[in-house]
């Protein structure tokens, strides 16, 4: 028998390094690291678990034991999947995307979701979409149509009213600042 572990703040490639050098270091077989989700052999023992818990934490991650902080933390690790990773499918919309991802109920899942972080499903969305438009912007190898394309935004219009009022600036005016903050994609 196997064990499944959701762990918060699992944003890239270099957090799925990370965090398989530490289920090694905490003495367990990891058969499957995905963001969010790690699969190792066997059952582990408490103490195990307990280490597991603490060499996580000095990481910056954090294991998460109750049912509905794993669904909320699914959900968040599928919409980073999509919005930065490219999985999600242009032709679905966002419900469609999560269910497919996550295999919950769309319902079900938002209502969880929004009470455990106190937003809603389409709004960290929105926010993560941003800061990926930023991050694009900053490259400065596509234009806002190609960003608006690539980003599935229905126009560039519509990409720039939503940036601006998400960041209080246009991409035009983002794109000019010296200094151009983003967030930490485990921080939105």
């Amino acid at each position: 028998m196997d064990t499944t572990f959701i762990i918060k703040n699992m944003v890239c490639d270099r957090c799925i390094a990370s965090v398989t050098v530490i289920l090694r270091q905490a003495g367990m077989v990891p058969l499957s690291v995905q963001l969010g989700c790690v699969r190792v052999q066997g059952v582990p023992a408490e103490a195990t678990i307990a280490t597991l818990r603490e060499l996580l934490a000095q990481a910056g991650f954090e294991l998460i034991d109750e049912q509905r902080q794993q669904t909320a933390e699914l959900i968040r690790t599928a919409i980073v999947q999509m919005v930065h990773h490219g999985q999600e499918d242009p032709a679905a919309n966002l419900s469609a995307n999560i269910t497919r991802l996550t295999h919950c109920d769309y319902a079900s899942a938002s209502r969880v979701f929004s009470e455990v972080t106190g937003t809603t499903i389409e709004r960290y969305y929105i926010h993560q979409r941003i800061e990926r438009v930023k991050e694009l912007l900053q490259y400065g190898q596509l234009t806002l149509s190609e960003i608006a394309l690539q980003m599935h935004y229905s126009s560039t219009a519509y990409l720039s009213a939503q940036f601006k009022s998400i960041t209080g600036l246009t991409p035009t005016q983002y794109k000019a600042q010296q200094t151009q903050p983003r967030q930490s994609l485990d921080r939105l």
